[in-house]
């Protein structure tokens, strides 16, 4: 399934791209995110809570950066275990446009779920992953222009 959309940061560009590579930045934005480590200059480990209809899960996993184009896009992608619940993996292509003193970040991101959690319904699915993605870029406009 992909989701598309785009959020307007009232910041620099080069400020949102810093923020975008800040674990510290990024595990307070990501929803459900008990850690975020970093394990080289394009690879992160992960522990990410959530909660999908009546499944509740853990995902453990990687989080690899590609596609770099410093400040202007790249790609983030990462795969996690949820043990029963089964696996998420999945990414996103961001793309940051300087409009004067803002700057429109532009997303594509993708995301695939297999095991006992792929079972809850494409809808479910599709809708919980839109609300993670939605409030995860919400959350980096907020940590970012500060509103």
């Amino acid at each position: 399934m992909d989701l598309t959309g785009e959020e307007r940061i009232a910041a620099s560009r080069d400020a949102v791209w810093k923020a975008l590579n800040d674990t510290e930045v990024l595990k307070a934005c990501i929803p459900g995110c008990e850690s975020l480590e970093r394990v080289s200059d394009t690879e992160l480990e992960a522990t990410v809570g959530v909660k999908m209809g009546p499944v509740k899960a853990r995902f453990n996993g990687k989080v690899e950066l590609s596609n770099l184009n410093p400040p202007s896009s790249y790609t983030i992608s990462g795969e996690g275990k949820g043990g029963v619940a089964g696996f998420a993996k999945g990414g996103a292509d961001v793309t940051l446009i300087e409009e004067g003193s803002e700057t429109v970040l532009k997303y594509v991101v993708n995301a695939d779920v297999g095991g006992k959690i792929a079972q809850l319904g494409s809808r479910l699915i599709a809708s919980t992953s839109k609300k993670i993605a939605t409030q995860f870029f919400e959350n980096l406009n907020q940590a970012v222009s500060g509103s």
